[in-house]
């Protein structure tokens, strides 16, 4: 996908929001948007997701895309579940497989207790649930995502850490916006700036130089390959095995360092919202990676284990008589 000389303003004379945007956007990619409030941060979103037009320029190249808002329209005439089953049928898919999918995100939110439940009476966080569903359930090659966090249980905003990693391992895209800077820290291939109508992209990419670094749970896997097998590209394209990756490899889901383990093996640490895309990752690789562990990482943040509480040594002096009863066998 391909934005050349996007530019987009309020209106036929109105002021500009975004000026001469110049961007290509590749498969299996997690982009991040960034800018204060009012920089055009969302209007650069629709501009992806197909909602608005440029007003300058061209989009070239646009996949089946989805998007969820930044507000979720919820005063329309449907149920949960209903909507989920338009919307899927919308998308192209048959009406049993719509239904089937519209089931599972529900369940896979923690909202499946609402699925008859009419739009206009959900509350805002399973409505957020329901919005952001729509648009996963029709696995799109590109998810346009505008503050899709907000109102989301921590549950659910893990998921959907989960289901955006998966997207990315299937070969899809993934262009996001989200307040919390801390919001899939790490894992991010690019990072842009709207500030005055331009996008502007970042000096470092939103992976960071150590998984250790980013905050929130991390998980290590410890694999095996078969011989002369070599993974794609990690964390700043660095290859395991016996050979580099070749020019243009695929990056592993979640950007995982890569180190050495014991007895040859290769332990590769991930964020823990990555570690299902990644270990899915390796095992559809051909030929396959052997899984030897998967353990999770201690988080520094949380401090050393405690101590357990000192107990004093008995005084012998206050100690009761042996029972003579009792008294070893000369």
């Amino acid at each position: 996908m391909r934005l050349d000389g996007v530019g987009r303003r309020y209106g036929v004379r109105g002021p500009w929001v975004l000026r001469d945007v110049h961007l290509e956007v590749p498969a299996r990619a997690l982009v991040r948007i960034e800018g204060t409030n009012g920089s055009g941060k969302s209007t650069l979103l629709r501009l992806f997701a197909g909602i608005d037009r440029p007003s300058t320029g061209r989009i070239t190249g646009r996949p089946h895309s989805a998007y969820v808002p930044e507000r979720f329209p919820a005063a329309l005439p449907f149920t949960a579940a209903g909507y989920l089953t338009h919307l899927g049928r919308i998308h192209g898919l048959r009406g049993a497989e719509a239904a089937r999918r519209a089931t599972e995100w529900l369940e896979r939110f923690g909202a499946a207790g609402h699925a008859r439940t009419r739009l206009a009476e959900l509350s805002k966080g399973t409505s957020q649930k329901v919005a952001v569903a729509q648009a996963l359930l029709a696995e799109p090659e590109l998810l346009v995502l505008d503050e899709a966090w907000t109102g989301l249980d921590r549950g659910a905003r893990e998921e959907l850490d989960r289901a955006v990693a998966e997207r990315v391992a299937a070969g899809g895209t993934v262009v996001f916006v989200d307040h919390d800077p801390q919001r899939l820290a790490g894992a991010a291939d690019a990072r842009y700036r709207v500030a005055g109508g331009r996008l502007l992209p970042q000096e470092e990419s939103g992976r960071t130089a150590d998984p250790a670094a980013a905050s929130g749970p991390r998980v290590v896997i410890e694999v095996e390959g078969a011989p002369g097998s070599a993974l794609p590209t990690g964390r700043g394209g660095v290859a395991a095995g016996p050979d580099r990756a070749p020019a243009g490899a695929p990056r592993l889901p979640g950007g995982p360092q890569i180190a050495p383990g014991p007895d040859g093996t290769t332990r590769l640490t991930v964020p823990a919202a990555h570690s299902d895309a990644l270990l899915r990752a390796l095992l559809s690789a051909r030929p396959p990676w052997h899984i030897r562990s998967v353990a999770a990482v201690p988080d520094p943040d949380d401090g050393p284990a405690p101590e357990p509480p000192f107990a004093p040594a008995p005084d012998p002096a206050s100690a009761p008589d042996p029972d003579p009863d009792e008294a070893p066998l000369p």
